[in-house]
């Protein structure tokens, strides 16, 4: 080998730990960043999908008579 290479050789293997170091960072703040993103994407999807049944659920509507109570209360009032 020549010099170059075994110069080359030990600058890599001094520098090995650091690199090592960083390249478990750099994945580590990738994989925390597509976590992020995938769940904003099924919190997103989840969103829309829970909307669009609630627009197209129908509305109901209780009628209620007030006829007996009101009765009532006018013949408490009589009284």
């Amino acid at each position: 080998m020549s010099q170059q290479k075994v110069d080359r050789y030990k600058k890599e293997k001094y520098n090995r730990k650091q690199q090592l170091k960083k390249e478990k960072r750099q994945h580590l703040l990738y994989s925390i960043a597509g976590s992020v993103a995938a769940v904003a994407i099924v919190t997103w999807i989840g969103f829309s999908v829970y909307s669009r049944v609630q627009a197209n659920k129908p509305v109901t509507y209780t009628e209620v008579s007030l006829d007996a109570i009101s009765d009532y209360m006018s013949a408490q009032a009589q009284d």
